[in-house]
């Protein structure tokens, strides 16, 4: 799912890449099922593994994986030089390709009922067994029994782990139950299988602790592109130890990781996050331990120089369950954008205090853009010196927790264009923050942290300033749109130190530090921060709004009547939000310049002189019906040459053969436009259309655009005539796919 229009803040849009023919010189080496790792790794003698492709691979070098399962871990050795000389991993363009951290099982023999076993010898797992692999580390609880990171999967979908092997011998449930047994030779799975032989369907187990991750850090500039990635025996991820996900960069700087689908991945699905060392899981789960933790990670080269700058784009991430993204100190200067996040920690076998859609410490200068996050136990946690974070025009909805939850950060951080929709909006146990045109429909809880002493920073570093308490207060909140449940008695906000939760702004009233407040409007029983100037209060007006699955697409049904246009409001800009108390710094863009919040959530520029309240430009007073998410299936992989891959919103394609109508063309530059999926194999980009079974193109040449996203031979139709066209060279940096 994706929306109808892309917006990325911190890369302008639509920019032209030029690019000369002869700069490429890079190799491109092909893996097939039918290769052999001995072959040269062309496309008409390809390797058999990817990472014997990946220890060949060298800087501005690209992998092109055909597709198949692909049952390995990929470790690569080495990593690109700089943005134009990255190595890139991509699936063939239209091909699936599926990497799998698990392996097929048979010969299980029935025990009873609907109950089977099978018994391994501990040499089928090499050196990593996940069934004697006990889930554990700081934060983490266990719920009184043990947890492993094995785990069984029937025709793709995992079953869960028994505590017992009493309960896989009772009958079966709604959810069907595994349970192993690991000794000195051999491994024993019992499973159910209620109503089938297993010997007749796809049963895999875990085998693999991960699926793409680097053995050691500092593994830089590596592009992951298109491919299905699942089930991975990764191990519990606090922000204390090394962090593992299915996919991982350990440690290192300037990942792209796009357009891939991750899941079941039974702890996380894409870590950016800290290093291993020999203190790992050693801080007693307390805030001093991970003081420590920050201090060493500093002395170890801790910087914006050395690690983070990752782009996380465009990916289906779920059936995790700690986290669809995690990152302890990694992700600084990074960007997420564009992802689809859902049904994170949806078991609750074991809790913690890890869990989330995506969860960060330290999330520094940092965007997390369009996305949409549902069905989690937490939607988005920023734990820790949030400082010059952005998060913006996120869908967040049906999450069992919070939307957002902002946990002892001091600012400056901006939240801007978000719809909240979940039943708890906002769990604010931070202060220093802004949040500016965004729609809530939930409660807000107000928390101060008076026990714990946490980091703040100069602007733009991980350098440690000072550490200080949360006592709560000092945000912005400008332009937002609050909506209760009715409720109309007054409820008192308490002392400066007691946790207040309810529907609007009061809950900050008893706070030590003010809020800086304007041009809200509060609905159906929501109510105003105390000191706010001309609130707008429409206690009896319900706004009806409504998250409706329809017409391809989410459809915000919503009708905000006439204070939506009468309201009195200002240009969220860096002068007007000021600076944050505790660091002192003002709320800027990631490159020091100044903020203006001037467009709304599908980028619409927004009135300088009067922007309406919440996160949509005058969309009326209703009743109205907006697409906020674009569902469609998830685009086929693009293709890209094996170098000079920046943030560019462009394509370049180079045509030649004999037959070919545009024969001795200079060749042709265009900005993206959005691709439309029709089938399974066929594709409009703009105005052409792209068959990929009959490898038809069918271009309009009088277009100004000359669009593909597909290498290889194609039939063009020019005037009617179809002729040959061999596609040997396509580019695309930053795809603007029909989504917002």
């Amino acid at each position: 799912m994706n929306k109808t229009t892309r917006h990325t803040l911190l890369a302008g849009a639509a920019a032209i890449l030029l690019l000369a023919p002869a700069a490429v010189h890079a190799a491109e080496l092909h893996v097939a099922p039918s290769g052999n790792d001995a072959n040269p790794g062309t496309q008409t003698a390809p390797l058999r593994t990817i990472q014997h492709a990946a220890d060949l691979a060298q800087p501005g070098d690209a992998i092109t994986v055909h597709e198949g399962v692909y049952r390995e871990r990929i470790a690569p050795p080495r990593g690109g030089t700089s943005d134009e000389k990255r190595i890139v991993y991509q699936a063939a363009p239209g091909e699936k390709v599926e990497i799998k951290g698990s392996e097929v099982v048979k010969n299980w023999v029935k025990v009873q009922g609907d109950v089977w076993k099978v018994t391994l010898p501990n040499s089928f797992f090499g050196g990593f067994n996940p069934y004697g692999d006990l889930i554990h580390g700081d934060w983490f609880n266990p719920k009184g029994r043990e947890h492993h990171t094995g785990a069984v999967y029937l025709n793709g979908d995992w079953l869960i782990e028994a505590a017992t092997l009493d309960d896989v011998l009772k009958p079966a449930g709604a959810t069907p139950l595994w349970f192993a047994r690991v000794d000195k030779d051999a491994t024993t799975i019992w499973a159910q299988f209620p109503g089938v032989d297993p010997n007749g369907q796809l049963v895999e187990i875990n085998a693999r602790r991960t699926v793409f991750y680097p053995d050691k850090p500092g593994v830089n500039y590596l592009t992951v592109r298109g491919f299905t990635m699942r089930h991975a025996a990764t191990p519990w991820a606090p922000p204390t130890a090394e962090q593992i996900g299915l996919v991982g960069t350990h440690w290192s700087k300037g990942w792209i990781i796009e357009n891939n689908v991750i899941s079941h991945s039974v702890c996380s699905g894409i870590a950016l996050g800290k290093y291993g060392d020999q203190w790992d899981n050693t801080s007693a789960d307390t805030a001093e331990g991970y003081v420590k933790t920050i201090e060493r990670a500093l002395k170890n080269g801790w910087n914006m120089e050395t690690v983070g700058r990752h782009v996380v784009r465009n990916n289906t991430i779920s059936h995790c369950e700690q986290a669809g993204i995690v990152g302890s100190l990694g992700p600084i200067g990074s960007v997420v954008t564009g992802n689809t996040i859902h049904d994170i920690h949806v078991r609750r076998l074991f809790t913690g205090a890890e869990m989330a859609g995506i969860k960060f410490h330290a999330a520094i200068d940092v965007e997390i853009s369009n996305n949409h996050i549902y069905r989690t136990c937490l939607g988005l946690w920023l734990d820790w010196m949030a400082q010059g974070t952005r998060v913006s025009r996120n869908l967040f909805h049906d999450n069992a927790g919070q939307d957002l939850f902002v946990e002892v950060d001091h600012g400056t951080f901006v939240v801007d264009n978000n719809l909240f929709l979940s039943p708890v909006s906002l769990l604010d146990v931070s202060e220093g923050g802004a949040y500016a045109h965004n729609l809530l429909l939930g409660k807000i809880i107000s928390v101060p942290e008076l026990g714990r002493e946490t980091p703040y920073h100069p602007a733009h570093s991980t350098a440690v300033a000072g550490l200080v308490k949360i006592k709560g207060g000092d945000d912005r909140f400008y332009n937002n749109l609050f909506v209760g449940r009715g409720e109309s008695a007054a409820q008192p906000a308490g002392n400066a130190t007691a946790p207040a939760d309810g529907f609007g702004l009061w809950v900050y009233d008893a706070r030590e530090f003010p809020l800086a407040t304007g041009g809200n409007v509060y609905y159906r029983g929501a109510r105003p921060y105390a000191k706010e100037a001309k609130p707008i209060v429409e206690a009896g007006v319900d706004p009806q709004v409504k998250l409706v699955e329809e017409g391809g697409g989410l459809q915000l049904h919503l009708t905000l009547g006439p204070a939506i246009e009468k309201v009195e409001t200002k240009l969220v800009t860096t002068e007007l939000l000021g600076k944050a108390r505790i660091p002192g710094l003002p709320y800027e863009n990631h490159d020091g310049t100044p903020l203006k919040i001037d467009t709304d959530y599908f980028g619409k520029p927004r009135d300088p002189a009067s922007p309406t309240p919440g996160p949509f430009e005058k969309p009326g007073a209703g009743p109205v019906v907006l697409k906020v998410w674009q569902c469609s299936p998830t685009a086929p992989p693009r293709a890209a040459s094996a170098d000079a891959l920046k943030a560019k919103a462009a394509l370049l394609c180079e045509m030649r053969t004999p037959t070919n109508p545009f024969e001795g063309a200079d060749p042709v530059k265009f900005e993206a436009m959005p691709l439309e999926r029709l089938t399974d194999t066929q594709y409009t980009w703009g105005a052409f259309h792209i068959d990929t079974a009959s490898r038809v193109f069918h271009a309009d040449v009088t277009s100004a655009a000359f669009a593909l996203l597909f290498t290889g031979e194609f039939r063009a139709e020019s005037d009617g005539q179809w002729q040959a066209v061999n596609i040997h060279k396509s580019h695309l940096s930053e795809p603007r796919p029909t989504n917002r």
